[in-house]
């Protein structure tokens, strides 16, 4: 890939990710450190996502009309470095729930625009997205193995002092971005709601917020989930890994799937592997064989169906609804859904137990599976 820079994009969802790797597994149990309950946790966790409804919209309709996708990918990650600063200044649920509000405000404006400007650079190669992204997963490794090892040794106390490092190198890569040209469509003069109204699109749309609402769980309890059933905090993080190890092989893999196999028939294996892996989850929590198996189908319910997923999009979404495209999937299918996730997992967890919280996933699953069987006909 001569004309793309590579290594700038891949060193941004390097730290990217590894900013979710120490979030995704460790954030819940910091905040468990700080004796805040399974609500509390829900709540604080689920914002993550809750501002990622709104901060990518915001920010995708200015990139569209101003053209500085990577002009606001930078003032993004640096206000949310700032906002981080926060957590050093107060522990009660009020200030956590500020701070955690306003970083995750803008950190989430970043990665939708990051996308479309990775694609831009591809042009008509988009099958190769997934030698970029993969940095991504990798910078998710090294934080959750790292961690996982380090909180065996350390207070899980020290945890935000990591995630402050990776703001700021993620901020030190967004510096170095080079700005990529949205080609002009035939569709540009057409408002947004035009495309978003086409039941394919829906339907796509709807089968996102379901497979995130899915992951719930899993994001905010899994590692909570295994600590409690006497795994340590180093095997959690190995866990994780080997999920994320499996989608780097997914996405090297992609371009030779996609030869074979429609995005849309992806999806689909993608969401009956999902209601699979949540059962196993829960309720073969008891057995490592049964867990490391289910990590192994982390390659299909996120690397393959967010590869997927990041393509249809742009297949949807053209010319200058390019940002507006991929900050209306962010927003919708990992805020809206990953919203709900996390505050049904949150009352479940306590009032109904991990086995039945991730039954539920399961559904939510089923039900994104028969949605796309039924609408995404475009291939």
């Amino acid at each position: 890939m001569p004309s793309v820079p590579y290594w700038r994009l891949s060193g941004f969802y390097f730290f990217y990710f590894a900013f979710v790797g120490a979030m995704a597994p460790f954030w819940g149990l910091y905040l468990k450190s700080l004796e805040f309950n399974a609500v509390q946790i829900g709540i604080l966790m689920s914002l993550l996502q809750v501002m990622r409804i709104f901060a990518p919209n915001i920010w995708g309709w200015v990139s569209d009309r101003s053209g500085k996708r990577v002009a606001i990918v930078q003032l993004a990650v640096a206000l949310s470095l700032l906002s981080f600063v926060g957590v050093f200044f107060g522990t009660s649920f009020a200030w956590m729930f500020v701070v955690m509000s306003l970083t995750s405000f803008f950190w989430s404006a970043s990665l939708p625009l990051v996308e479309a400007t990775t694609l831009s650079h591809l042009g008509e190669k988009t099958s190769r997205y997934g030698r970029i992204r993969l940095w991504g997963s990798v910078g998710f490794i090294v934080a959750v193995i790292g961690l996982g090892y380090l909180f065996d040794f350390i207070a899980i106390r020290w945890l935000p002092w990591a995630v402050l490092a990776m703001v700021a190198a993620l901020l030190l890569f967004s510096r170095h971005i080079p700005e990529a040209e949205a080609l002009s469509h035939h569709t540009d003069h057409l408002p947004i709601w035009h495309i978003i109204r086409r039941p394919e699109v829906l339907a796509f749309i709807g089968g996102g917020i379901l497979m995130a609402a899915a992951h719930g769980a899993y994001y905010t309890f899994y590692s909570i989930y295994l600590v409690d059933h006497g795994y340590a905090k180093s095997s959690v993080g190995l866990l994780w890994s080997i999920g994320v190890a499996c989608e780097i092989g997914i996405f090297l893999w992609m371009p030779r799937l996609l030869k074979r196999f429609s995005l849309r028939q992806v999806l689909l294996a993608s969401f009956a592997f999902a209601v699979l892996r949540f059962l196993m989850i829960g309720w073969g929590v008891g057995s490592v064989v049964v867990i490391v198996i289910a990590q192994l189908l982390h390659a299909a319910t996120f690397g393959a169906y967010h590869s997927a997923a990041v393509q249809m999009v742009h297949r949807f979404f053209k010319g200058r609804h390019q940002s507006q495209g991929q900050a209306l999937y962010n927003s919708l299918s990992f805020g809206v859904g990953g919203t709900l996730g996390g505050l049904y997992s949150g009352f479940t967890w306590e009032m109904l137990g991990p086995e039945i919280t991730f039954t539920i996933a399961a559904v939510c699953a089923l039900a994104g599976l028969g949605l796309v069987a039924w609408k995404l006909r475009m291939e």
